[in-house]
């Protein structure tokens, strides 16, 4: 094929818009209106298109993006997103081509790492992006949860949760959001045009429905928390109200805030269940129920996938828990982070160098995007084959330096 690659013009953001909806079988209907409304969305330079003969056939996009790490730190991204092929143009090359020049841009910029959340599982392994973080929805059966229904819903602790709206949340959710980043890892920045879409302003992929929201103040009035939930009308035969409240987006930024959120939501009136969305495999939801069997998983799947491309800024960008060395062999097939490195690292930082010491483990560049958020365990992937061992006991040394105290959630779909 005679394909061309290259940043779409300001003319041909229609047809590339065209052409993602097509990748992604939604009808292909683009007007005038939403080409605008859109538009801010893209930086053009960073918008791809490939074009057969005139006509985009596949779609791709990245944008800078602040990704924290263990510890509080942030990590440069190369956010990639709206990646998709036409059915005529699949199975032809054409994402290894866009990505591999993508990545050598990203490497050449200084970035650390490379992320996306994945549509499907087996594409992007090839490309050295591991699963790096992962996410649980639950379903909670409010009667079976054993609260007492007498609470009336406000905190215990001095604090209060007040109804609020999409305006005030888009002025004191950003901080909550950032205090977020400074004790999870994995949560992407939101910026400006993120939390107007969040609360119905701008373009919305599909019709907004307003959803109800809710503010929590600790006891000195600060704000620490805050939920956006919808609820459907559904009453029995026995004319009994049975709803489902679904959780939009529930931000603790403390875990007073967290606990609160979470008993206002199981404490509303004609509620009988409520969907968590999109948690932390270690959410503490489960575990404020009396009976915590009455929060069913629903859902569990990767979520964030990283891609490693400066082994230094990744691992000297976070903090450690305790003091200890790792000599690494990082296989990359594409030549952008291969090599053997020497990890030293202690509470009080972290140092990581080119070596030609022997290693204690060798892995490929995939298998250090997963472990590069604390989340998985080096001795589970060298059972699985995935990490090879080459120094006795290096995969339990590597668990009690690597592995965070929570698990990495990323809220956002992007």
């Amino acid at each position: 094929m005679s394909l061309e690659v290259r940043p779409v013009g300001e003319s041909e953001l229609g047809d590339w818009l065209r052409a993602l909806k097509t990748g992604f079988l939604r009808p292909p209907l683009v007007t005038d209106e939403e080409v605008e409304q859109r538009r801010p969305q893209f930086d053009l330079s960073r918008t791809l298109g490939v074009f057969d003969r005139g006509r985009i056939v596949a779609t791709f996009r990245t944008f800078t993006q602040e990704l924290s790490t263990v510890g509080g730190g942030s990590l440069v991204a190369d956010a990639v997103s709206q990646v998709t092929v036409s059915p005529s143009h699949r199975r032809r090359g054409v994402l290894s081509r866009v990505m591999t020049a993508d990545l050598a841009a990203a490497k050449e910029r200084g970035d650390a790492v490379a992320s996306l959340i994945a549509a499907e599982y087996p594409i992007y392994g090839r490309y050295g992006f591991g699963p790096a973080a992962w996410t649980t929805e639950w379903s909670v059966d409010v009667p079976r949860a054993g609260l007492d229904p007498r609470r009336t819903g406000q905190p215990e602790d001095g604090g209060t949760i007040e109804i609020s709206d999409g305006a005030e949340v888009r002025k004191v959710a950003p901080e909550v959001h950032r205090r977020l980043a400074r004790v999870r890892a994995g949560v992407p920045n939101r910026d400006t045009q993120g939390w107007e879409r969040g609360t119905g302003l701008g373009f919305q992929g599909e019709p907004w429905i307003e959803p109800f929201y809710a503010v929590y103040r600790s006891a000195s009035g600060e704000v620490e928390g805050y939920v956006a939930y919808r609820s459907d009308d559904k009453w029995d035969d026995g004319k009994q109200p049975v709803n489902t409240a679904t959780v939009r987006d529930l931000i603790g930024c403390t875990p007073a805030a967290e606990r609160a959120l979470w008993r206002y939501m199981c404490s509303l009136d004609w509620v009988t269940k409520v969907r968590s969305g999109l948690r932390a495999p270690d959410d503490v939801l489960p575990l404020l129920l009396p009976d915590p069997r009455a929060a069913r998983v629903v859902s569990h799947a990767d979520m964030l996938w990283l891609r490693v491309l400066d082994v230094a800024k990744v691992f000297e960008g976070r903090t450690y828990a305790s003091s200890g060395s790792l000599v690494l062999e990082v296989r990359d097939a594409a030549g952008l982070a291969g090599g053997r490195y020497r990890l030293d690292a202690s509470p009080d930082g972290a140092e990581v160098s080119r070596t030609s010491a022997s290693a204690d483990l060798a892995l490929d560049v995939a298998e250090l995007g997963t472990l590069s958020l604390g989340d998985e365990s080096v001795v589970r992937l060298a059972e699985l084959g995935r990490v090879e061992e080459l120094a006795a006991g290096a995969a339990v040394r590597a668990d009690v330096l690597l592995r965070a105290a929570r698990r990495p959630w990323c809220p956002d779909i992007f």
